[in-house]
This record gives structure tokens, C-alpha cells and sequence, in this order.
């Protein structure tokens, strides 16, 4: 592999693929900094879940949405634990499939399915653009919702569009790496000892926000983002970062919103910097 990142100190928010995207980036010569912001569990209560999967496995959906592909495999872990999985996949199967982005389109692969209808861009907005080429009246469109985005826009457009939407949240984020190593990784920034932080998830920005506030380090973590090339994987998450007001240097481009992309951009980013 090539060394184009030798002496780079990156840091790596990823909590559920945080192993691979370390091999990627020091395959390249990198020297990785892990710090998983947030880790994904079940639902903790799972009783809405499971009455959910028992609507959907007896056919009662024409249409399911969703967002992401961890969404598909949660509710594929409920179903197996209800005994529930061969009519859920029987039931998805027939069911008109709408995806977001390529990580839920995956996920179906994972079980021998295809997307039918993929979003126009991986955001709401896409997927509602997509919908509307359609005539949804009266049909049942179960949409799979992802923590901290109840995504009400979506639901009411569906609901205007005379379709009855039957939303499910089947996961939750939690806080992942403590506090105290959080903020060592704000210090780091502000101090120049970082050279990028490479974000895979809208939640992995609130949280490394969410401390700096709580520990009174926003003016060091603007100062650290200052210092640093920053890389999103999409736009959702450029949306995040956008939001705190914080440059974003890297996403990759034609909608390969993977972490292969992400990793060849932001070493292209680095050498640029490096020669500049």
C-alpha cells in the first residue's frame, strides 16, 4: 500500500466499523486516532418494535422506507428473536422497498434483496422527491426512523399525499468513549497536534459538540476545526458540521458515500496540503 499519509495523525470518530476504517487510513501510513463517539444499541423499549414487525409480517405494508442500512439489521435481530424472521423477510420481500443511500441498499443485499426505488440524494429530501413520481393513496408505508430525526417532514408528506405512514424506531445512540478522552481530543486539535477527523455519522459531530459545551472548550474545539482538514462521508453529516459553523474540507464525490471514498479524498486532501 502507499505511505501517502506517513506521520498523519487522523482522527477516527467511528464506533460499529471503527476497526476497518483504522486499517484503511494506516494502510496508507497513517497514525490513527481512535475515539468512537456514540455506539448503537436496540431500541430499549422493544415492545413498539415488536408490534411493528407483527403488523409488517402479515403483509399490512405496500411500501417501507429506509433510512439506513443498521435500521434493516436491528429489525432483522427483533424478528429472529420473535421467530418472526421468515414472514418479516416473506413480507419485505412483496413489500415496495425505498432506500436513502447505499448502506440500506446493502443491507438488503445481505439478505437477497434489491432496493426498489433509491432516493434522488441521500437525504429526506431525496427520498420524498422519488415518492413523488408515485401515487401513494391509500397505501400503508412503514418508514424506519433512526435516532434524534423523527422525521416529521417525511411523515407529513406522506400523510398529504393520502398514505398512512407506520413509522418504527428499532435503535438508539449512546454515549461510546468517555468524557475525559473526548476532551483530550479537543486539546489535541487546538494544539495542532491533529492533522484531520474524518466523520462518518451526523450523532459522532452533536456528541464531540455536545462535550465541548458541557466542559466549557467550544472556543478550543472552533480553534481545533480551525487547524485541521475536516471530512465528512455525506452530506448529512457536512449538513452537522455546516450547522456549527465548521468548514468541511473532504466529502467524496458522485455519491459513494462509503468509507473507501472518504478515505482516498481525505488522503488526496492531505497531500495537497502537505505540498502547499
Amino acid at each position: 500500500m502507499t505511505e501517502e499519509l506517513s506521520g498523519r495523525r487522523i482522527v477516527v470518530p467511528e464506533t460499529r466499523e471503527l476497526g476497518q476504517l483504522v486499517r484503511m487510513l494506516e494502510e496508507r501510513g497513517a497514525d490513527t486516532v481512535p475515539c468512537p463517539m456514540i455506539a448503537i444499541r436496540d431500541a430499549p423499549d422493544p415492545a413498539p418494535v415488536e408490534a411493528w414487525l407483527r403488523r409488517f409480517a402479515k403483509g399490512t405494508c405496500d411500501d417501507f422506507v429506509l433510512m439506513t442500512g443498521e435500521g434493516l439489521r436491528r429489525l432483522l435481530g427483533f424478528a429472529r428473536r420473535l421467530d418472526l424472521e421468515p414472514a418479516f423477510l416473506a413480507a419485505l420481500s412483496a413489500t415496495r422497498k425505498i432506500t436513502r443511500e447505499p448502506k440500506p441498499v446493502r443491507a438488503l443485499r445481505e439478505v437477497g434483496l434489491a432496493a426498489d426505488v433509491p432516493a434522488d440524494e441521500p437525504t429526506t429530501e431525496g427520498i420524498i422527491a422519488a415518492l413523488e413520481r408515485y401515487d401513494l393513496t391509500a397505501r400503508r408505508v412503514g418508514v424506519q426512523l433512526y435516532p434524534d430525526n423523527p422525521n416529521e417532514r417525511l411523515l407529513k408528506f406522506l400523510k398529504d399525499a393520502a398514505a398512512e405512514p407506520d413509522p418504527v424506531l428499532p435503535y438508539v445512540y449512546v454515549s461510546e468513549a468517555d468524557d475525559k478522552r473526548v476532551i483530550a481530543v479537543i486539546a489535541e486539535m487546538a494544539a495542532g497536534q491533529i492533522d484531520a477527523i474524518a466523520f462518518t455519522s451526523a450523532p459522532q459531530v452533536r456528541r464531540l459538540r455536545d462535550v465541548a459545551r458541557a466542559s466549557g472548550r467550544e472556543a478550543e474545539l472552533r480553534q481545533g476545526f480551525e487547524r485541521i482538514v475536516v471530512a465528512a462521508v455525506g452530506p448529512i453529516v457536512a449538513q452537522e458540521l455546516d450547522a456549527l459553523g465548521v468548514q468541511v474540507n473532504v466529502t467524496p464525490h458522485d455519491n459513494t458515500f462509503f468509507m473507501k471514498p472518504l478515505v482516498r479524498e481525505l488522503a488526496a486532501a492531505l497531500m495537497k496540503d502537505h505540498k502547499c
